[in-house]
């Protein structure tokens, strides 16, 4: 998605992404947080137009969610069908727009004109809702196109969900809409609503309440049973979306289209099967930092991967997986459909928490255990409170008072009694957030208590929450906490576990945009070193090897910089006594084997060998406890030093989700890996942040740095060991699972004492192996070019450039920031980490910035200008170009370069259409646009822009 910086004609929808609000220019509102320009001398293009100058070009999903008019396709008078249920829908609603009943039995429906087609409808129709029986949806879809249509929704069932046959119709289907350009949701599904366009296309019971919640479900049974429910709770809904086998518009689509949406306020979903994983997580970590999303996923049973050969693939459950992709995109997960509406609930009214430290204030104990089991059991914590508050409510509370946190007020506390205890913790450096329990006892307040909880909440910048436990006697209370935006469970066990969601969903969203330190350390793997283990391991698939020995798995880890011990392989007894005396005593002896990985299992590992008599026997007993054990499988030995520092055995691997693509694990390691399961799982590609993050979620972590006495280990050299482990999986796609155990961490170093590679067979094509669920460094558009005598390293952006970025805005002049903003920005505005993180993290599937690094006089890096390519949300193949060159830099030919190698991007990335606006009278960059091919015509929309498009040739 566009950013708010360095782009021409990048725009987005200004309710998610304006930070500047707008401003007028040339009789036009315009978004300054989407003006951008190109500056190459006197080269300038045109600030992206506003938010509703791009909703008058409209959405590609807006055929869906705003039509002008609507087609039901299989509109019928039989009572309980579908058909009719939909046309009573969409004439009960307050639709805006035209409607049109199409079945061929029929002359007229209810009131309306029925054609006999969709091709006979009087006028331009912009959805289609269908509900024929699938054999005959090709042939509707067809005529749809053929009419022009731009939306449909199927609502039959029969497809993939009934097997080979099914699912070729499927296919048939969406090859037709994709030729005509119809965007189409289902098949299988109850249908759309949106209740700000009076839309009600499902056959649902009824139409939604008016609200700010985007509801996403797989299950048109479960939208059904929560469209009911919610009724009854008086909860609203912007969008309520079936969304079925998800064919063409998926997850990805609907989140990226409701993030975009001013009505919605947060999304939340059902989800039965994540699918593709990538357009997910690329919508959803876009939009989280805006807008919550909440996922309730069904299936926690955990699905072990049976077929692994690794510790790691038998550790990372599928479940697990899934969790460790939704906090790497900021989507919080729950496990009741009730927990979906109530933390929208709380992020909505609240702050959210900086921490995970809770108060609990109760006029009775039991509720405040309770509250603190829950709480605790959630994975959250119960505040330690200061000295200076313990002696603020000594002074303020009964003697008997608890002491402690939970603070128990005594059952007669009245109002004010709460005050000072609320006041006193919620003011706790300590406390991240307070829950306030009552009960209704004899001299208890509700009310006034209410009061002063809605007094409270003005004051704090903390989140509270309420439990007003009871009922009638509660009952004025709790309409004084919903006005006061308080959220009130009505058990406080509940509002515990609820408070721990929030903090969990914050500190995920905070992680999204850390930005990582700049180091080299990581990012020096050389290319050659690379390619040379490419090629080894496409070699061993030919030769029909899929394990690799110790020592080649070794080697694969020494190509990315991963320190190991040294190892010989040894054929002979012979050979091992002179590897161990070329070594040094004591050594290991380790079997080397094309087809047994777990060594151990079959007695294969021998430690602590003092001489060469020793090495023999040990040499013979291996190759025996193979024979007998394995009946086979011995290619000889690995001679190894024995390491004696002391410190950890840790576990780095990897193995393939068949949904998420390649899974890191990391956690303690050694025999007892699978005893302990203390381990947590991430995704490749990782960065030194999100390293020290995946270490944090162990017990190991605790003590690797530094406990009784004992040194730390090199904490910063292990995140860049697991930065490097992360490329390595990344960019070596034959590698199926890659498992280091042990892994040797201390305060002297680190170094993989052992490490098996297991490949795809050849006979795996690539597009079997399953892919990245998140896009790496697309290191491919790095290139260098020559300017005079200057070299100039033109590369993808990557999130550590912030800094230089901040430099890159130190450089530009008024005149420049003038032309760029319409108006005087100040630099604080301009270098703010919240909007350069945006401009920097860049999600390379959707966006793609280039960035021109060069050297100072001092030899130090420079950002000398930035280019930007982002895709149009929804639709298939377009993006938006743009282009910034810092004045120092201008007049070099740099912008002309930069747009060109940009064009080079478009066409990898197989798009179709790049455009952006211009000015009619910049004659400069209008030139420029000519000279590579652009068209440069007047925008038919909106006259005074051009628009200049550069048609790729690519099919999408």
């Amino acid at each position: 998605m566009p950013k708010e910086d360095e782009r021409g004609a990048a725009c987005t929808y200004a309710s998610r992404k304006s930070l500047f609000g707008a401003i007028w220019y040339n009789g036009l509102m315009k978004t300054a947080a989407r003006s951008s320009w190109v500056t190459d001398k006197d080269l300038i293009l045109l600030p992206s137009l506003s938010h509703d100058i791009w909703r008058g070009r409209s959405h590609p999903l807006d055929a869906i969610f705003r039509p002008k008019s609507v087609a039901i396709i299989g509109a019928t008078e039989k009572t309980g069908s579908v058909g009719k249920a939909l046309l009573e829908n969409l004439t009960e609603a307050p639709f805006r727009g035209e409607l049109y009943a199409v079945n061929p039995k029929y002359r007229e429906i209810g009131g309306l004109d029925c054609y006999k087609s969709i091709l006979d409808c009087p006028a331009p129709v912009s959805l289609a809702v269908i509900a024929t029986p699938a054999p005959t949806i090709p042939q509707v879809i067809e005529d749809c196109g053929k009419a022009g249509v731009k939306g449909a929704i199927v609502i039959s069932a029969g497809f993939k969900e009934r097997g080979a046959e099914g699912e070729a119709l499927e296919k048939q289907t969406l090859e037709i809409a994709r030729r005509y350009g119809i965007r189409l949701i289902g098949p299988n599904c109850l249908g759309v609503m949106n209740t700000r366009w009076g839309l009600n296309a499902t056959f649902a019971a009824g139409s939604a309440l008016k609200g700010n919640v985007g509801f996403i479900s797989q299950s048109g049974a479960l939208c059904t049973a929560v469209l009911d429910w919610s009724r009854g709770e008086n909860i609203g809904f912007s969008a309520f979306i079936s969304a079925g086998s998800m064919a063409d518009v998926g997850w990805g689509d609907l989140i990226d289209y409701l993030g975009d949406d001013p009505d919605t306020h947060s999304i939340l979903i059902y989800m039965e099967s994540i699918g593709d994983a990538r357009p997910f997580l690329s919508a959803a970590r876009e939009v989280a930092l805006t807008k919550p999303v909440i996922v309730l996923k069904a299936g926690r049973t955990e699905a072990a991967a049976k077929a692994a050969i690794s510790h790691t693939g038998s550790i990372a459950g599928s479940d697990d997986v899934l969790d460790a992709a939704f906090r790497r995109c900021g989507v919080l997960r729950v496990n009741e459909i009730r927990d979906l509406f109530n933390l929208t609930e709380i992020l909505s009214k609240q702050p959210k928490p900086k921490g995970p430290r809770l108060a609990i204030v109760t006029n009775a104990g039991g509720p405040g255990v309770l509250a603190t089991d829950a709480l605790v059991q959630a994975g959250g914590e119960l505040a330690v409170l200061s000295k200076q508050t313990h002696e603020r409510l000594d002074r303020a509370l009964p003697a008997h008072w608890s002491h402690n946190n939970p603070v128990d007020v005594l059952g007669d506390a009245g109002a004010d009694r709460y005050a000072e205890a609320i006041e006193a913790v919620q003011s706790d450096a300590g406390v991240d957030g307070t829950l306030v329990i009552l009960t209704p006892q004899a001299m208890t307040e509700p009310t006034l208590t209410a009061e002063v909880l809605r007094r409270a909440a003005e004051k704090s910048g903390k989140p509270l929450l309420a439990s007003w436990m009871g009922d009638a006697d509660v009952r004025d209370g709790r309409r004084i906490l919903s006005k006061a935006r308080i959220p009130d469970f009505p058990y406080p066990d509940e509002a515990a576990r609820l408070f721990q969601y929030t903090w969990r969903y914050s500190e995920n969203l905070k992680a999204l945009y850390e930005t990582p330190q700049m180091t080299r350390r990581s990012a020096d793997v050389e290319a050659s070193a690379a390619a040379g283990l490419k090629q080894m391991l496409e070699d061993c698939a030919q030769a029909g090897r899929t394990v690799l020995p110790e020592e080649e798995s070794k080697r694969v880890l020494a190509a990315y910089g991963i320190p190991t011990v040294r190892t010989i392989v040894a054929h002979t007894p012979d050979e091992a006594v002179k590897a161990a005396a070329e070594l040094g005593y004591p050594v290991v002896l380790k079997l080397h084997s094309q087809t047994i990985t777990h060594k151990s299992d079959v007695g294969g590992v021998r430690l602590n060998l003092q001489d060469a008599a020793e090495v023999r026997a040990a040499y013979d007993a291996i190759k025996k406890g193979v024979q007998e054990k394995a009946g086979g499988g011995f290619d000889g030995v690995t001679v190894q030093p024995m390491i004696r520092t002391g410190g950890y055995e840790l576990i780095l691997g990897s193995s393939p989700d068949p949904q998420l693509g390649p899974v890191l694990l990391f956690g303690i390691g050694g025999k007892l890996v699978e005893l302990f399961k203390d381990h947590a799982i991430g995704l490749p590609p990782l960065n030194p942040n999100l390293a020290v993050r995946l270490m944090e979620e162990t017990t190991i972590y605790k003590a690797l740095k530094g406990v009784r006495g004992e040194r730390p280990a090199d904490l910063a050299l292990l995140a860049d060991i697991l930065v490097r482990f992360s490329r390595l999986v990344a960019e070596q796609r034959r590698i199926k699972e890659i498992e280091i155990n042990p892994l040797l961490v201390s305060s002297q170093g680190i170094i993989a004492l052992d490490a098996r590679v297991v490949l795809y067979p050849k006979s795996t094509a690539d597009s079997r192996i399953p892919k990245l669920a998140i896009r790496p460094y697309p290191s491919e558009y790095v290139t260098v070019e020559r300017f005079g005598q200057e070299e100039v390293t033109i590369r993808p952006i990557r999130p550590e450039d912030e800094p230089l970025i901040v430099d890159f805005h130190h450089s530009l002049s008024g005149q420049s920031i003038r032309r760029r903003y319409f108006r005087e920005v100040g630099l604080s505005e301009r270098i703010a980490h919240e909007r350069l993180t945006r401009v920097c993290f860049n999600d390379y599937d959707r966006e793609i910035a280039l960035v021109a690094e060069g050297r100072d006089s001092s030899g130090a890096a420079v950002i000398q200008a930035v280019c930007r390519l982002s895709r149009q949300p929804g639709s298939r193949g377009e993006a938006l170009f743009s282009i910034l060159v810092a004045d120092a830099y201008q007049g070099k030919g740099l912008g002309k370069r930069l747009l060109s190698l940009l064009l080079k991007v478009a066409e990898g990335e197989r798009l179709s259409r790049v455009w952006a606006y211009l000015e009619p009278d910049n004659a400069a960059i209008r030139g420029t646009c000519e000279k590579l091919g652009f068209s440069v015509v007047a925008d038919r929309d909106n006259p005074n822009y051009l628009i200049a498009e550069y048609r790729t040739g690519r099919r999408t």
